[in-house]
């Protein structure tokens, strides 16, 4: 089966507590991962990050981030219309970029934006050179939750261009639409609450949500002692 849920969880709203609880659910259903050698959990930030460095704990794999982020609208800094990764990989929401008539040059200034963000979150994580060695490995991406599915999309892009041995998206819960679109784009997809309602938040899967703050990411990276792993 290539998508994996949880059917008591189907269509429903309020079902974890906050990410960690829904993490240690989600590494459950990875249980067949765990202690691998050849597998790789890497977190979206910041919402990824709890979810991420749970399941690295819980499987007993290596954690890493996958440096991507939302390409958002210049007046609106919570919606996007595409995802931009690291390496300058981005995809776009053409149905939102004609909507909202955004010319070339808008869209090349908000890419560019993000990418300053990216590099200033390697340098205030204390990353380094960044950079991910996910060839001939089995890569689990992780995220809070997907809605739209693009900033997941270009993470799948980025790391199947470093020739993965598999690409594996696992999160707590997820729109059927972003689950469509990743579906012909990786091997296997583990989505604990998949809700197939027009309007989709993450956030509605929570009990407890909120937004994970930079200094909390460079906090738990340290604790965790990863930062130093990085590569």
């Amino acid at each position: 089966m290539k998508i994996i849920d949880e059917p008591l969880l189907r269509e429903k709203i309020r079902i974890f507590r906050d990410r960690v609880d829904a993490a240690e659910k989600l590494a459950e259903k990875l249980s067949e991962y765990k202690g691998r050698r050849d597998t790789v959990v890497t977190a979206i930030p910041s919402g990824g990050v709890p979810i991420g460095l749970t399941l690295s704990r819980k499987l007993d794999l290596e954690f890493n981030l996958l440096m991507v982020r939302k390409i958002h609208f210049p007046w609106n800094p919570e919606a996007g219309f595409g995802a931009v990764s690291w390496d300058g990989r981005y995809i776009l929401n053409n149905e939102l970029v004609e909507a909202a008539q955004l010319t070339p040059n808008i869209i090349a200034k908000c890419i560019s934006n993000e990418l300053d963000e990216i590099r200033h979150r390697i340098r205030e994580w204390g990353l380094r050179d960044y950079n991910i060695d996910v060839e001939d490995k089995i890569i689990i991406i992780t995220d809070d939750g997907l809605a739209s599915g693009y900033t997941m999309s270009v993470a799948v892009e980025a790391v199947k261009k470093r020739r993965t041995k598999q690409v594996i998206v696992a999160v707590p819960t997820g729109s059927l639409e972003a689950l469509k679109m990743l579906y012909d784009e990786v091997d296997r997809i583990f989505c604990l609450n998949i809700r197939s309602s027009r309007i989709f938040a993450v956030a509605d899967a929570y009990i407890e949500w909120r937004d994970i703050s930079d200094d909390e990411v460079r906090n738990l990276l340290a604790e965790y002692n990863y930062a130093g792993r990085l590569r």
